[in-house]
């Protein structure tokens, strides 16, 4: 009996062993497959990753052309908009600066006839001082007040006759070469106004002739 009992737990042992190895195995292939499984997922990951960087740097990329054109285009709007205020600015002091040509070119007659007179010398030594005072002070304002809204003597004598300054009013003979087509005198004076030539100086201009 005793032995019968022993065979019988000796077979009992041993069908538990083998139902936990197959057990096992089962478990083991579960686990192949499941890797396997893995595997393809992360391989699709992978990929689906890489194209998603690549849509990304080429979104980038587009963004980026896009964005330096705008900046170009503001860069070039705003140089043109510098620009333009320059040019207005600059035609606004042109205009300042010569809005007065009109009036001051009227006044010139007038500022002549005050150096005809004075520089008359044998008559204005004639004239009564004390008027004569006055009548110089009146023409110094006169002369500053011009002076300071820009207007300035042009004054030739001795140098070299220019057409697109001077007016040749007439030709008189000279003795010397080196006086040749110089300016010997001025019949009537010129001016200019911040730079601009207001009225050219009319001129007696030099003429050499070889003996």
């Amino acid at each position: 009996m005793k032995d019968e009992n022993k065979k019988n737990s000796s077979t009992s042992a041993n069908e538990i062993i083998d139902s936990a190895t197959a057990e096992s195995a089962d478990v083991s292939s579960a686990d192949d497959v499941t890797f396997e499984e893995d595997s393809d997922s992360k391989e699709n990951t992978g990929k689906d990753y890489r194209d998603e960087v690549k849509k990304l740097k080429a979104k980038i990329a587009e963004l980026s052309l896009e964005k330096q054109k705008y900046l170009d285009g503001w860069q070039r709007d705003k140089a043109e908009f510098i620009n333009a205020r320059k040019r207005d600015k600059e035609a606004e002091n042109m205009l300042v600066k010569f809005a007065a040509e009109g009036l001051i070119n009227d006044i010139l007659p007038t500022l002549e006839s005050f150096d005809l007179a004075i520089g008359n010398k044998a008559a204005w030594e004639k004239v009564d001082k004390n008027w004569r005072i006055g009548v110089e002070y009146i023409y110094g304002q006169l002369l500053q007040t011009l002076v300071n809204a820009g207007l300035a003597e042009i004054n030739p004598v001795g140098t070299a006759f220019d057409p697109a300054r001077d007016e040749a009013s007439e030709y008189v003979p000279v003795e010397t070469k080196n006086d040749d087509h110089k300016i010997i005198s001025v019949k009537q004076k010129g001016y200019t106004l911040n730079g601009k030539i207001l009225r050219a100086p009319k001129v007696v201009i030099g003429e050499y002739t070889q003996k």
